[in-house]
Parts: structure tokens; C-alpha cells; sequence
């Protein structure tokens, strides 16, 4: 997912001409039962596990079972889903960075979390560790990561440009894999804005650690839906906005 790009590097008096590593961008139209859904700019890998947990975690199918068909091919997806009417409303571009994105916050159908899950501190602390090792991130600084983890151990790491992107990559795996969303926790380095919130709480996972910063809007989509946000996780620092009742800090 990196290519390498002629570039001048400066390091105070110190100029050289480099190849340097640079993340890969591409576009991909997702189009649903023949209709042009939304174009989203996403790192290269993981195409259909995007598009899997992009059309779950915007509502345009309840459950895998509710995607009949999925081809990709080039820059291009075709999906045919069960409910196709969900899928026409006005949308936006997905772009790679942290801003727009399609979904909107229709706040009387927030999803109730339905999950006992609680983790330990530590339990967030290892997440956040394992999802800091990419050596694509380290190689290139141009991505996010996003873990979804269980109990036991990690389910998935994914890496996209694009912490949106990267999260629903996660979510499309574990549905690929059947797995119990209530049995979960997330964890991303980056922001965990009211997007991430709400697609955690449509999927119905109960936990969601940073090592970012949260914002008021996801803050208030957690106390609503029963999700935790913990953020700021550093060191041995971090701090819980919601649902505390989620960490076990003793």
C-alpha cells in the first residue's frame, strides 16, 4: 500500500535528493442494484471488506445475508442488496481525511448497544499498543489504524488512510467472519468523532478506545446507544467520557 516518489529532503543544512515512501490513494464507486451509491477514497487493500461494512454500518443492509451480490472490478463496485430503497438519499463524497462523509444523525434511530461486555485498562492499553506497530505507518506517516478486538486477543488490525475507511474495514472482516459485535471492543488511532461513534453503535460494539481525542457530538451518540469512549490512552494515561461503568479501573 506504499509506492515510492522521487523527493528532496532537507534536515537542516543537510539537502539529498530520496525515494520516498508515500501511502497509496485510489477512488472507488460503489454502485447499488445498478444506481451510483457514493464514491469513497480509500487505501488500495481490504476493497470488499469496505464496501461489506460501509453498506452495514450506513444501514443500506441490516446483515451480510442482505447483500445478495458483490463484485469489484478496477475502481468500480456493483452490490446488489435486498432493500435498495434504503440507499437513496442525498449523499457526499467520502474523502481519505477526517472530514466529510455520508451518513447523517438522524437521533431517534440511535441503536441501543445490547452487550455486558467490560474490559480492564490493560485490556486497552495492549489494544492500542498492538495497533501502534504498523510499519506501514511508520514508513510512510499517512495512515490509521483500527483494531477490533475480543477478550482473547485481536480479531482484526486494518490500516487505511482514512480512520472511517480503516473501521469500516474491521466491521465488514467480522461480519464476514460471523463474528458477535457484542463480544468487542474497537480501538484507532486517531479522532473518535460522532462518524466512529455511530458506526460503532450500529454494529452494537460496546467499546471504543483512542489514543486521540473524542468530540461532543460522539460523546452525546454514547450516552444515547450504552458505548464507551475512552481516549487520550498514552503512557499509562487515559481518560473515560461515557459509559464508565464499561472499564474496570481498579
Amino acid at each position: 500500500m506504499q509506492k515510492g516518489f522521487p523527493c528532496l529532503r532537507l534536515d537542516g543544512e543537510s539537502v539529498e535528493d530520496a525515494a520516498c515512501p508515500v501511502v497509496e490513494e485510489m477512488p472507488l464507486s460503489i454502485f447499488i442494484n445498478g444506481r451510483h451509491f457514493v464514491t469513497a477514497m480509500i487505501s488500495p487493500k481490504e476493497r470488499r471488506e469496505f464496501v461489506t461494512g460501509h453498506l452495514f454500518s450506513e444501514r443500506i443492509a441490516s446483515s451480510i445475508k442482505e447483500i445478495e451480490s458483490l463484485e469489484i472490478e478496477g475502481n468500480v463496485a456493483r452490490a446488489v442488496v435486498a432493500n435498495p430503497m434504503r440507499a437513496i438519499v442525498p449523499r457526499r463524497p467520502i474523502v481519505s481525511g477526517c472530514g466529510g462523509i455520508a451518513s447523517f444523525l438522524d437521533e431517534s434511530k440511535l441503536s441501543e448497544i445490547r452487550s455486558d461486555l467490560k474490559i480492564t485498562k490493560e485490556d486497552a492499553f495492549s489494544a492500542m499498543r498492538a495497533i501502534s506497530l504498523s510499519e506501514l505507518h511508520v514508513a510512510t506517516g499517512g495512515v490509521h489504524s483500527v483494531g477490533l478486538f475480543q477478550k482473547s486477543g485481536p480479531v482484526c488490525i486494518i490500516e487505511d488512510i482514512g480512520r472511517h475507511n480503516a473501521l469500516d474495514k474491521a466491521i465488514g472482516h467480522a461480519l464476514t467472519q460471523k463474528v458477535d459485535f457484542a463480544e468487542t471492543f474497537a480501538a484507532c488511532t486517531g479522532r473518535i468523532s460522532s462518524e466512529m461513534a455511530l458506526k460503532c453503535s450500529v454494529a452494537g460494539i460496546p467499546i471504543i478506545v483512542s489514543r486521540g481525542a473524542t468530540t461532543s457530538l460522539a460523546i452525546t451518540i454514547a450516552e444515547r446507544t450504552g458505548l464507551a469512549i475512552v481516549g487520550f490512552i498514552r503512557g499509562k494515561r487515559l481518560t473515560i467520557y461515557s459509559n464508565r461503568q464499561r472499564i474496570t479501573i481498579a
